[in-house]
């Protein structure tokens, strides 16, 4: 289980810019709390969500992406394995 802080936040974000993708707080009409932006590697989550909901977003986009493990820094190995716990529930 990812605690919902802003230090789970900050080390989710990182997972992203691992993988090579930036993310972005934006305003605007989400249909859920982030998306990725078509052919890019852009995610935007709505800077008006609160923080459970900009970490449940997040975490359900990392699921949905290829994740390259070779790219994880170390020091995100323990969420990294918490997130993937989490999409073998699936």
């Amino acid at each position: 289980m990812v605690a919902f802080t802003q230090s789970s936040l900050d080390k989710i974000e990182d997972l992203f810019k691992d993988q090579g993708y930036r993310v972005r707080y934006e305003k605007g009409t989400f249909k859920t709390g982030a998306c990725v932006l078509q052919n890019s590697h852009v995610v935007v989550v709505n800077k008006f969500s609160n923080l459970e909901m900009k970490i449940q977003s997040l975490i359900a986009i990392l699921n949905d992406i290829d994740i390259d493990e070779s790219r994880v820094n170390e020091k995100h190995t323990a969420i990294y394995t918490q997130i993937a716990k989490l999409k073998s529930k699936r």
